[in-house]
């Protein structure tokens, strides 16, 4: 291997130190956490699978609680940019509500142990409850949003905003039961079509409406 580095996951050559860094050691125990659950792993897995000792990794790291920090935070910070990008300023709020919950699945996709992990903490420890706060945060934004995309016409106005909100984020957050970026359903592709059904619905009226691009009549699911 280029540069005589172990990867992570396999035990290094007699007398070799195992290579790895903190990112390395974060993506091992958000995949132990998720596996087996936060509040019942300790670090003797993540050691293990990394061929290390615990002291070792506390080198790097001060414990679990910060690993658990360092993921959620990650979740978080790319999630809360998606907020301040996308269409400029002077667009509608409708076409940005679209943009945020498109984004959202992007980001769910491409960061999904993390995003898994922040969204099942409890408000155990101090960390779980600032990520649960700025989750919080995070939904009050997108519902200010739906307040405002109503307003302007672009969204139906008799649903409460922070049920809609609650209920577009929902659809995004579901996907971590059954989304698998290694399968065959390209991350564009399940972003177009989740914004259609939610934004356009399933009748063929809506489907009429999402114009190129929208979802094909492919399917990538299998049973």
């Amino acid at each position: 291997m280029a540069g005589g580095k172990t990867p992570i996951g396999h035990p290094a050559r007699h007398g070799e130190r195992p290579a790895y860094d903190r990112d390395s050691l974060l993506e091992v125990a958000v995949a132990v956490f998720n596996e087996r659950g936060y509040d019942g792993t300790g670090m003797e897995e993540p050691a293990r699978r990394l061929g290390l000792s615990k002291s070792s990794i506390h080198h790097h790291v001060g414990g679990k609680e910060e690993l658990l920090s360092l993921a959620v935070t990650r979740a978080l910070d790319a999630l809360f940019a998606v907020l301040d990008e996308g269409p400029a300023r002077y667009t509608s709020a409708t076409a940005r509500l679209r943009h945020v919950v498109r984004r959202s699945v992007e980001v769910l996709a491409s960061e999904l142990p993390y995003v898994t992990l922040l969204l099942r903490v409890h408000g155990n420890s101090d960390t779980e409850r600032r990520a649960l706060a700025r989750r919080r945060e995070f939904d009050h934004r997108v519902a200010d949003l739906v307040v405002r995309a109503a307003a302007e016409g672009g969204v139906r106005d008799d649903i409460d905003p922070y049920l809609a909100s609650r209920l577009l984020l929902g659809s995004v957050n579901s996907l971590i039961e059954w989304y698998r970026p290694d399968g065959d359903l390209p991350m564009t592709t399940l972003a177009d079509s989740l914004t259609a059904v939610l934004f356009d619905g399933l009748s063929r009226q809506g489907a009429a409406g999402a114009g190129p691009g929208g979802p094909s009549g492919r399917s990538y699911l299998r049973t």
